[in-house]
């Protein structure tokens, strides 16, 4: 379980397949903290760190991360969004995030403001039910509050140090990133879904 509230980012140093999976090697100043087994979020992904060399740590993507995610996309030198999972007794300052990816969305606009930035995204249209204006999501593992609302798109603004501290700065017209979707409106749609 997460909160959506980057600790740091990492730099993808290495990546290597082996059979339907993808290793990725991840240079970061937590590196030190982190053990083996250990539930780490990578852009809202939760991946097991398997092994630590030095100041670098690999995990592993199967084919079903892969697919729904832009974990495919990834290349050497990229920066991603971090965190390390939330401890029973912690402050949760974003919202609860499991880092299990709903899907991918696109960036379709992205607006300079006077002190914040507006980023608008088109996801697909079968999860509307799970956008709601004022509602939370989570883009690249960054817990977010949305508004405009569509059927298929929403927007979000982002303040001055979660563009600093976070890849959003790097985000332009076009890029894919992960969302996954409030847990509690997920709940609630099923048990819409199921009749029960």
């Amino acid at each position: 379980m997460f909160t959506g509230i980057i600790e740091t980012m990492g730099t993808i140093a290495r990546i290597e397949k082996t059979g339907s999976n993808v290793d990725f090697w991840v240079e970061s100043s937590i590196t030190p903290e982190l053990k083996i087994d250990q539930s780490v979020a990578h852009n809202g992904v939760c991946l097991t760190v398997v092994a630590i060399e030095a100041n670098q740590y690999r995990v592993t993507a199967v084919a079903e991360t892969l697919a729904k995610t832009n974990l495919g996309h990834w290349q050497e030198g990229q920066r991603v969004n971090i965190e390390c999972s939330l401890k029973v007794g912690d402050r949760l300052d974003g919202h609860f995030v499991q880092g299990h990816v709903d899907a991918t969305a696109v960036c379709v606009r992205k607006e300079t403001l006077e002190g914040s930035w507006l980023f608008r995204f088109r996801f697909p249209k079968e999860s509307a039910a799970l956008i709601i204006e004022k509602g939370s999501v989570c883009l690249n593992g960054v817990s977010l509050t949305v508004f405009d609302a569509g059927t298929d798109e929403f927007t979000v603004t982002i303040i001055p140090y979660t563009y600093e501290h976070t890849n959003f700065h790097a985000i332009a017209e076009g890029t894919v990133v992960n969302i996954e979707f409030d847990v509690l409106g997920k709940y609630l749609l099923r048990h819409k879904q199921i009749g029960a």
